[in-house]
């Protein structure tokens, strides 16, 4: 099961996730253009390579100059934790002759803001989720109702880049299951505005509640409010050890240099822990469930847009199969395989949206490694997926939008596209070799 993985031996803070999820490969054009729907100005992203005690990664340049931020790594010597609840506190500046600019420090604004903005509905999710666990853990510490908390630190602009960030870079990345392992807090002390406190801070320390977690490996907050929040939204199990296959390895990067390297390692990874394996480029063995049912009363499009909502929901694979029900009626075997992580929701939709009852089965599934990869050449760039069996390529098939497109553009088959793309022929038609 290809999962996405978190490495936090030196903590981690928002802006070190975002340096991560790009250096992972979320195209950082993208992410930009996403976070624009915020409908927001005044702010800047960049994206610099650089390196910590031997280690080349990923950092995240956050810049919104009307913003007070007091949290994250990217600071000298002192994070300020200055917890206020005066919501009627807020900085205004003018951006334009009409549009005002000010920081949107209470919850209440913060919700508004997300709400109103054109992101996804599933960004829009994500993004909130954060910020509520953030908001309850305030709420917890202080005793004040979390629609009354003003976010000095996390409310500022900086901070809401770097939150609904992470929930678009999360949503590209569309991971299957994530995982986390122990989690670095730091040490020494923090000011805050109830005085100096030892790390880690009133709000991280709830944020983390349930996380296995580590101090002292820093003398400094390595794990901030806002890095604890996207852990506690989107980890769906916290491990100590695993057996997995390596993907690809990613690291964003901290501002500040210490003996040890200040950096989030995150990963992709194919898990292969209680599954019956091969060799390690054979086959791996994974315990699916199929959930199954009979339908004779729904159209084509509604059949459609069920199996629309599987996938939606986390299905892995829907089909519907043609069969005869009692009185001789056309009808359809709906199927959906699933994780049974998934397993809440997949039940939920096909209640809701299929059938009054279904059937649900443990499954064996056996699959092959496999990997995408790019072919370029002088027809331009074509995806390729491969499948290895002991150690070889045993098939490869070229994406059929991408066969599509060049067979479009050079008015040929789509035969003559596969072999042109793997170097059979030329653009004339000539084969080679």
């Amino acid at each position: 099961m290809k999962t996405l993985h978190f490495d936090c031996f030196a903590g981690i803070s928002g802006d070190m996730a975002l340096g991560a999820f790009v250096d992972l490969g979320v195209n950082p054009d993208e992410l930009k253009s996403e976070l624009d729907k915020l409908g927001v100005s005044g702010w800047k992203l960049d994206f610099v390579k650089e390196e910590r005690c031997g280690i080349l990664g990923t950092r995240a340049l956050v810049d919104a100059p009307s913003a007070r931020r007091h949290h994250d790594h990217d600071h000298a010597d002192e994070h300020e934790h200055t917890h206020e609840h005066d919501h009627h506190n807020h900085e205004h500046e003018h951006d334009h002759a009409h549009e005002h600019e000010h920081a949107h420090n209470s919850w209440k604004e913060i919700r508004a803001l997300i709400e109103n903005s054109s992101l996804k509905d599933g960004v829009k999710a994500r993004a909130l989720d954060i910020f509520s666990r953030i908001a309850a853990a305030e709420s917890a510490v202080h005793g004040v109702p979390p629609d009354d908390i003003a976010f000095h630190e996390v409310g500022a602009l900086d901070s809401i880049i770097d939150i609904a960030g992470a929930a678009v870079c999360l949503d590209l990345l569309a991971p299957r299951r994530i995982t986390a392992g122990r989690v670095e807090l730091g040490g020494g002390t923090v000011r805050c505005a109830h005085g100096i406190l030892p790390v880690p801070a009133p709000a991280t320390l709830k944020l983390c509640a349930g996380f296995p977690v580590h101090t002292g490996g820093f003398n400094r907050e390595m794990t901030t409010p806002t890095g604890a929040a996207i852990l506690a939204s989107c980890v769906d199990e916290f491990v100590d050890s695993a057996s997995f296959r390596e993907i690809k390895t990613a690291y964003g990067i901290g501002s500040r240099r210490f003996d040890k390297p200040n950096a989030l390692r995150v990963s992709w990874r194919e898990e292969t822990a209680g599954c019956e394996t091969g060799t390690a480029d054979d086959w791996l063995s994974e315990e699916l469930v199929l959930l199954e049912t009979n339908i004779d009363d729904l159209s084509g499009e509604e059949l459609a847009f069920v199996m629309e909502r599987l996938f939606e929901e986390g299905a892995l694979d829907v089909t519907m199969t043609p069969c005869v029900m009692k009185k001789s009626r056309p009808a359809a075997i709906l199927a959906a395989l699933c994780e049974k992580e998934k397993l809440p929701a997949l039940r939920r939709a096909f209640f809701q949206f299929a059938a009054i009852g279904f059937r649900e089965t443990k499954v064996l599934r056996h699959s092959l490694r496999r990997e995408e990869a790019e072919l370029r050449g002088g027809f331009g760039t074509a995806r390729i997926k491969r499948s290895f069996l002991d150690g070889k390529i045993l098939r490869e098939k070229i994406e059929a939008a991408d066969r599509a497109a060049l067979a479009r553009a050079e008015n040929i088959s789509l035969a003559e596209a596969d072999a042109l793309i793997r170097g059979e022929i030329s653009r004339n038609g000539e084969r080679h070799g």
